[in-house]
């Protein structure tokens, strides 16, 4: 006893029936031992609960998604491209589960490395003391040029770097997130911030090619989003640019009168930021859908999902 306090008394506390109290795990929602076997019994020995059973979820939205035609769409952060996931993402846009891209700035600069040298993602700290930072001459000669001579054509940035790269010299295509999208021809988008991506620094970078150029691809995208209903949006580890430009074309697409709802959101990272939670999985479902938060690296992850599309498509 302390003070007023006196130690309360349990006595009169009511009781229920543990057979007859709602439970939110279940036996047969347990996971299952895995011993080898086919990638399908891996995934059916899963538990149904928390994560696993979301992966499930957002893989049977996007199979049924698919199945009715509707669009899947992949919002990217250049973080997918260095991590090596081209080719699954590749592989997805080839089998016709991706139907659209959109990506931030950065992403092409990666994207074009690699399909030009077969490798991309220089030492940050070693060459910003050098002051060489950002400076590969391949890489802002060309795609400036490209975007310049893509825009004076009345094309996008992401239509445009496609092609270019289709249409190059680059021994390495294949790894070309941006050629894929040419050559399936779906919908690819590019929304820049200007200041942020290492060829604004270069003598040929035009801010008036390259805002016309984002303009463009905005516009492109606001169109996609249009026809979002029934579809899936994944946003694969951008934290603000793509979550950003997500929910401005949800805007304006409803403002001009589109029924965009009732669709299915997914944010990939491994961390859940402000932005993807507000602008990707809780603002734009408000009104009609549902949304997933897949929590890890994504070089892990991100194949896992695919896989297990593959394996339900087959």
């Amino acid at each position: 006893m302390s003070g007023k306090y006196k130690n309360i008394s349990f006595k009169n506390v009511k009781t229920c029936q543990l057979k007859s109290r709602k439970s939110k795990v279940e036996r047969d929602k347990v996971a299952k031992p895995f011993h080898g076997g086919s990638f399908k019994s891996f995934l059916d020995g899963l538990p149904d609960i928390l994560a696993a059973g979301d992966i499930k979820a957002v893989v049977n939205a996007i199979v049924k998604a698919r199945k009715k035609d509707r669009p899947v769409i992949l919002g990217m952060g250049a973080h997918s491209i260095k991590v090596g996931l081209t080719p699954i993402i590749i592989d997805l846009i080839e089998n016709n589960i991706i139907t659209a891209v959109a990506m931030n700035g950065a992403c092409i600069v990666h994207d074009f490395e690699l399909s030009l040298m077969g490798h991309t993602s220089e030492d940050v700290d070693v060459e910003l003391c050098r002051g060489t930072f950002g400076m590969a001459e391949e890489t802002g000669k060309n795609l400036n040029r490209a975007i310049k001579n893509g825009v004076k054509r009345g094309n996008g940035i992401g239509r445009t770097i496609g092609e270019y790269i289709l249409k190059g010299k680059g021994q390495h295509k294949e790894l070309s997130v941006l050629a894929a999208a040419a050559r399936q021809n779906i919908p690819a988008s590019v929304h820049v911030a200007v200041g942020t991506d290492i060829i604004h620094m270069h003598p040929e970078a035009s801010g008036a090619a390259i805002g016309e150029g984002s303009m463009r691809d905005f516009k492109l995208f606001s169109s996609v989003v249009a026809d979002l209903k029934g579809g899936v949006y994944i946003n694969l580890g951008s934290a603000v640019i793509m979550p950003e430009v997500f929910l401005k074309a949800i805007a304006v697409t409803r403002n001009l009168k589109n029924k965009v709802k009732n669709f299915t959101t997914v944010n990939m990272d491994f961390i859940q930021h402000y932005r993807c939670r507000e602008n990707v999985l809780r603002r734009p479902v408000l009104s009609g859908g549902k949304s997933y938060a897949l929590t890890g690296h994504h070089e892990i992850m991100f194949p896992l999902l695919a896989a297990a599309i593959m394996e339900q498509v087959k």
